[in-house]
């Protein structure tokens, strides 16, 4: 056990993590050159695309320091603030940390909400400035910039190159010896921890786990802790991103996959407990949580018929991400669907993404929203997720929205600008710190439904892109919240009712109508579009009827002939108006995301 190292990489979004982590492997010849490709971690072509890790990988290398062969576990983490929870599981199976920290960029709100997560997980955490190399590189403001916001001491921090390979040597011989090998019991009985799963067609649910206490080996019975199921292990694994290695057993400190012949990955989920069933361990591994949704939406097929197709979808996917829940719903306005719940903005682009591209649907997907605690009148308690489901107006005693705390870090010349997109959301200021003279750190607690919108695109065009967001769920707090409806021609369209602040009710409604006006085509009698809360109607656009020149055949003779053609058509259009309907094309759901 003593020469094992189990560390992982925490960094901001493109600060060079999967490049790191090639370099790595590289290093330790964990791939041989033939087969190494890059962002080799990095598994799916949406991450390869978008530059982002969304399902974290672990590789077990091997690496020769001072005649000594050492075992180091590469425990990778996804960066984005959806996935936190399984960062918070991934940094609870290692010992050290890599702390990367760009050269030209700086520290970055989500560098800090790791950091934060690895220091309440007692972990030796090593700086790492990458990509020394550029031309604006600065590592010296940089490693000041560390100190200052984190208080880590970077007198000696690695300065690296991820790209050119330049200190990647010394880094391993750095991890080797000042982050500390596991200290578990191995005679103890078995307790191992499942920090990530996933769907593999032919072995079924596989658990990747890091072994605390005792060892896993083949034909052993153990027992998942949460729901007590007793499996026997099939299969024991040592990760790599090209080939698993099959292995007898999995010791003390190490990590390695599992495979018990499941079905699904919720049996086995993220944070859960793995142990002997004969000789089980006292307690499991503390800090499990069920993965609980965020941000809700529907998705519904374009194609109505392909409802049953989505169902598959959906299930399939459900295999592979245990954090994804569903219900099916219906919507006068869209048909037959689903409501779907997410862990983040950024979880459910993926999600459709994953939908559309893996399994050829067209889908469209209504405006996100989040958990509305509803108090009636009577003393009970609702939860809503769906606008349409908000009880009327007259049995609402109160509304409670979900806030979060917002972390911002922005260079200071956007600072009148962030201030202002903040206010307009709604925002609570609760701290302000200048980490350096040129960028400053903003606190604000600020209700969800007001940052799963557009809030992070147009926190990003009002600072060129500079600024940097990270958020954690915080309360309940009581809001003046109403319903708003957009009435087409009379009927409420349920797909487009949101839930908003009754000092905005007007100002969204009114640009609601405004855009839809653009959106909807004109019909041969003429359509009123209305905002209305309640039964008040605060704002409205008419869509002109399509003129059809029914005088154009008479040329010359009596005025009363074509008046009463004129008046014929009066007629049928008011007939029309009775009995017509709107059909709404895709884009007039989509208008509720684009509002500002």
């Amino acid at each position: 056990m003593k020469n094992i190292r189990n560390f992982s990489i925490i960094a901001h979004i493109d600060h060079g993590k999967s490049t790191l982590a090639d370099r790595l492997i590289q290093e330790c010849h964990g791939v041989s050159d033939r087969e190494m490709v890059s962002q080799i971690m990095d598994t799916m072509d949406i991450e390869k695309e978008r530059g982002i890790t969304i399902k974290a990988q672990s590789v077990r290398l091997e690496y020769q320091y001072n005649n000594e062969w050492y075992i180091l576990n590469l425990i990778d983490t996804p960066g984005h603030v959806d996935f936190s929870y399984e960062v918070s599981r991934s940094l609870s199976s290692c010992e050290g940390a890599l702390l990367v920290v760009d050269a030209s960029q700086g520290v970055e709100a989500q560098t800090i909400a790791n950091v934060y997560i690895a220091l309440d997980n007692d972990l030796e955490i090593i700086p790492v400035i990458n990509k020394i190399d550029l031309p604006a590189a600065d590592p010296m403001r940089v490693a000041e910039e560390i100190e200052q916001s984190i208080g880590i001491d970077c007198t000696d921090a690695m300065q690296v190159s991820a790209k050119s390979g330049v200190g990647i040597k010394e880094l391993i011989e750095r991890i080797i010896t000042q982050v500390p090998p596991p200290n578990g019991d191995k005679n103890a009985p078995t307790k191992a921890l499942i920090y990530d799963s996933w769907f593999d067609n032919y072995l079924g649910a596989l658990a990747l786990v890091r072994v605390i206490d005792g060892e896993i080996s083949i034909n052993q019975e153990v027992v998942i802790m949460s729901t007590g199921k007793k499996q026997e292990v099939l299969g024991l694994y040592y990760p790599n991103p090209i080939q698993r290695i099959s292995t007898k057993k999995i010791g003390c400190g190490e990590i390695g996959i599992v495979s018990l012949g499941l079905k699904s990955v919720t049996d086995i989920a993220v944070g859960d407990s793995i142990t002997d069933a004969k000789n089980p361990t006292l307690e499991a591994v503390a800090g499990f949580m069920p993965a609980k949704p965020f941000v809700f939406a529907g998705l519904y097929p374009i194609e109505t018929d392909k409802f049953e197709d989505l169902r598959d979808a959906l299930n399939k996917l459900k295999l592979n991400d245990s954090a994804l829940s569903f219900e099916p719903e219906t919507s006068v306005a869209l048909g037959f669907g689903f409501r779907v719940g997410f862990l983040g903005l950024l979880h459910m682009e993926v999600v459709k993404e994953r939908l559309e591209r893996e399994f050829d649907l067209a889908l469209i997907a209504t405006a996100p929203t989040v958990i509305y605690e509803v108090e009636l009148t009577d003393g009970s308690k609702v939860f809503v997720q769906n606008p349409s489901e908000l009880p009327p107006e007259q049995k609402i005693s109160s509304i409670k929205e979900p806030y979060v705390k917002a972390s911002i870090i922005t260079p200071t010349e956007y600072l009148g600008n962030i201030i202002t997109l903040l206010s307009n959301r709604r925002g609570v200021q609760e701290k302000m710190d200048y980490l350096s003279e040129t960028r400053v750190m903003l606190e604000y607690a600020i209700p969800s439904n007001e940052i799963v919108m557009d809030f992070y695109d147009k926190l990003k065009s009002c600072t060129k892109g500079y600024a940097s967001f990270d958020y954690e769920p915080i309360e309940n707090r009581e809001g003046d919240l109403v319903k708003l409806d957009i009435r087409v021609a009379g009927e409420v369209v349920d797909a487009l009712s949101i839930i908003v602040d009754k000092t905005k009710a007007y100002e969204k409604g009114k640009a609601l109508v405004e855009s839809m006006k653009e959106i909807v085509p004109r019909q041969l009698f003429e359509v009123a579009i209305q905002a209305s809360v309640g039964n008040k109607i605060i704002a409205r656009e008419t869509i002109k009827s399509m003129g059809k020149n029914v005088t154009a055949k008479c040329y010359g003779g009596d005025i009363t002939r074509k008046r009463k053609l004129l008046e014929k058509q009066k007629e049928g259009k008011k007939r029309m108006k009775a009995i017509g309907k709107v059909e709404l094309p895709q884009e007039a759901f989509l208008a509720v995301l684009k509002i500002d």
